[in-house]
């Protein structure tokens, strides 16, 4: 499957990009972070995460779909 992903904030500059379209056989968006961490390297973890999929907060063991837009937002500091 196909999977549109959206980085925000300390994981869009450790990933070097801001969005990236990956191919996975992840059934889920703890799966496709764990591949993702594997090629990225983030320094946070996914307990520290919020994960959204097509627009909607989501759980961790959500079920994915083809096309389906996943972004992984890190905590945010209001000011």
């Amino acid at each position: 499957m196909k999977f549109k992903i959206e980085y925000y904030a300390q994981l869009r500059d450790e990933a070097g990009c801001s969005a990236e379209t990956v191919e996975s056989i992840a059934s889920c968006p703890a799966e496709l972070f764990s591949e993702l961490n594997a090629t990225h390297c983030f320094s946070l973890t996914q307990n520290q995460l919020q994960v959204a999929i097509n627009d909607s907060f989501s759980s961790w063991t959500s079920q994915l779909n083809d096309d389906d837009l996943v972004v992984f937002m890190p905590p945010m500091a209001g000011g």
